[in-house]
């Protein structure tokens, strides 16, 4: 089968690091023909800030050895850090890329006590030009064979300050009333390396789908803006080749990237932090929206495999948990710590990425566990 050569080395006797959760229509792909690289037709990745880092190991194995070994037209969708390790993936070198990311992340977030937006917009900028690299012109115009990078953001409709507050209070109110309200606050703005082609995810859920050229021009501040947090960091304004107005961090609506992928051919394969797909950010704090759309997302992720840390991998990691942004104000202006801690986390994460290796060469080894794709 392709994709089985070249696989890093299981620690025999330790428990799983992995869980692999499949929606309907992937796990009967994956009981027939095993996890084939060939059958990978996008890569969705997930806003969540430091919980990223844990997934740089699986992404190099992934992006550097297993996908590679079958190219084809394959989307790399991604909103906040998940853009960030999209656009690290999808170019021709994903683990220079990658590694600048991880150095960028964990070297330059070194923020005095409480660090104004701009400084924080300034700090990121600083990441996002690492991510791109040297060449921009490289970075987006020589992608990966087959690699189609999508950057999503969100777009506010109307004019906002640089912090507001109130707008972002009364486009929380309104989603906390129906997720679709928010839609009259903020639209989706995705920018596609392969714009002039139809895209192949139909994204009419009241958000509109925007799509812009993604292009040496915009490329750094649709970076920016996909992982500006409101209240924050700044908004990045007026885009080249985009709606003129302010845009945020593409998490806002697309936390998960609950998208409609049943229009694709084979499997949405997404490296994740947790075993469900939470549609917005806001909604991570509604119990009754956390676990999915229910029946307005029917079918929705029914070719969805997620990819993500075991219980006891997770209490393996310092704190018992994946890093997060809290660990800025945990550990305050003791920098040194938290990067010891992440450091230490990313480490121990190298054992997901040997066992997807193992799931590859031995089907069955890991048992793919039902995704639940509705919250009825």
């Amino acid at each position: 089968m392709t994709g089985r050569g070249a696989l890093t080395r299981v620690a025999r006797g330790r428990r799983p690091a992995l869980r692999l959760l499949a929606g309907p229509v992937a796990a009967r792909l994956i009981a027939e023909r095993g996890l084939c690289p060939e059958d990978v037709a996008a890569v969705p990745a997930a806003a969540g800030g430091p919980k990223g880092l844990a997934l740089l190991p699986l992404d190099r194995w992934l992006f550097s050895r297993w996908l590679p070994s079958a190219p084809r037209p394959r989307m790399l969708a991604g909103a906040s850090i998940g853009a960030w390790r999209m656009a690290a993936a999808a170019q021709r070198d994903p683990l220079a890329a990658l590694a600048r990311l991880e150095h960028a992340y964990l070297e330059t977030q070194r923020y005095p006590r409480r660090p104004s937006p701009a400084t924080v917009s300034a700090v990121c900028r600083a990441m996002a030009r690492e991510v791109i690299g040297e060449a921009p012109a490289s970075a987006i115009a020589d992608l990966a064979p087959g690699a189609r990078l999508l950057v999503i953001t969100a777009r506010a409709r109307k004019p906002v300050p640089d912090r507001a507050t109130a707008f972002f209070a009364r486009a929380a109110l309104a989603n906390a009333l129906a997720r679709e309200r928010l839609g009259g606050h903020l639209e989706r703005v995705v920018f596609d390396s392969a714009a002039a082609e139809p895209c192949p995810v139909a994204l009419a859920d009241g958000f509109g789908a925007h799509r812009v050229a993604l292009n040496t021009d915009n490329l750094e501040d649709a970076l920016l803006a996909s992982g500006s947090i409101p209240r924050v960091a700044e908004p990045v304004r007026d885009i080249a080749g985009a709606p003129n107005g302010a845009y945020w961090d593409g998490g806002l609506i697309d936390y998960h990237l609950h998208w409609d992928w049943r229009a694709l051919e084979g499997i949405v394969l997404m490296p994740h932090f947790v075993p469900h797909v939470t549609a917005g950010w806001l909604d991570k704090f509604l119990p009754w929206r956390r676990h999915g759309l229910g029946k307005a997302g029917r079918g929705w992720l029914d070719r969805l495999v997620l990819a993500v840390p075991s219980a006891s991998l997770l209490a393996s990691l310092p704190g018992g948990r994946l890093p997060e942004r809290q660990d800025f104000h945990r550990h305050g202006l003791d920098h040194d710590r938290r990067l010891r801690d992440w450091r230490l986390a990313i480490a121990q994460c190298e054992a997901m990425a040997e066992d997807f290796a193992e799931a590859v060469a031995h089907p069955g080894r890991i048992a793919i566990e039902p995704l639940e794709t509705t919250a009825d």
